[in-house]
């Protein structure tokens, strides 16, 4: 390969980095933005790579930084892109959501044949799932709280959501449901 083909295909494997799920390509970037971002990834990936090396820090101030690391990268590529692209990451997103929540609702009908949910039970799983995901959302959205704090209430979320569902099915649904 050349210089320029070896580049010119780097530059197209970067297009199908995917920022949170979303393809970039289907941002229409321009050259300009794409080699942008290319130097922007990569200068995030070496200081990864420093901080990494470094073994005079904690794991947890490791955390701590390789945190803002990526908060500081996020917010440098949301820099680069323009408000009509912004807009299109958006709406990317927002058709993420709704196709995973078709997914969701598949997965819980397929739950209610399986275990043989009434309706009330379907829609007592609904309401929890809806409150553990704003709860979720919520500690995700907390800047006061630090990462460990999010973790911590992360895990006690999981639990507390675990627990619903035994309160939900009958010992025999739950432990059909463990078998799967």
């Amino acid at each position: 390969f050349s210089a320029s083909a070896q580049e010119q295909r780097k530059i197209k494997h970067h297009q199908h980095h995917r920022a949170n799920g979303i393809k970039m390509k289907e941002l229409t970037l321009t050259q300009s933005q794409k080699e942008q971002i290319k130097a922007s990834h990569d200068g995030y990936k070496k200081q990864l790579m420093e901080l990494n090396k470094n073994e005079g820090i904690t794991v947890k101030e490791a955390m701590d930084k390789k945190e803002a690391l990526r908060k500081e990268h996020k917010d440098k590529m949301m820099a680069l892109l323009t408000p009509e692209q912004k807009d299109k990451l958006i709406q990317l997103k927002k058709d993420r959501a709704v196709k995973h929540e078709a997914m969701a609702a598949k997965r819980l009908d397929k739950m209610k044949a399986t275990l043989n949910l009434s309706d009330a039970q379907v829609a007592k799983i609904k309401a929890a799932k809806e409150t553990t995901h704003a709860q979720l959302k919520a500690i995700k959205e907390n800047e006061q709280l630090s990462r460990t704090e999010k973790k911590e209430q992360l895990m006690a979320l999981k639990e507390q959501n675990k627990n619903s569902f035994k309160n939900i099915l009958t010992p025999e649904q739950l432990s059909k449901m463990e078998e799967i």
